[in-house]
């Protein structure tokens, strides 16, 4: 199974295993797909609002708090908002 790239979880879920090959207790992947199938039937907000969440969310992992600040302020969103600075970066 290939553990890179933005799949590899997703692939992983969906054959039943973890990336080191255990199996995942079948309870984990029915709440997983229970929690899955309601936020698939949520409505959204709209694209960009969730790019930038995503991007904040996972650019936290790659980019120091002021690059991810001036990142996100450079394409035209606003920046660090206190709260995600908070969880993410204290």
């Amino acid at each position: 199974m290939n553990l890179s790239g933005p799949d590899a979880i997703d692939k992983a879920i969906e054959a039943g295993l973890d990336l080191d090959g255990s199996p995942i207790p079948v309870e984990m992947l029915n709440l997983y797909r229970e929690v899955m199938d309601k936020e698939g039937a949520r409505k959204r907000s709209g694209v960009k609002k969730s790019m930038r969440n995503r991007i904040v969310r996972t650019g936290a992992k790659h980019f120091d708090q002021n690059t991810l600040n001036q990142r996100l302020i450079d394409a035209g969103w606003e920046g660090l908002k206190p709260k995600e600075i908070e969880f993410f970066f204290d």
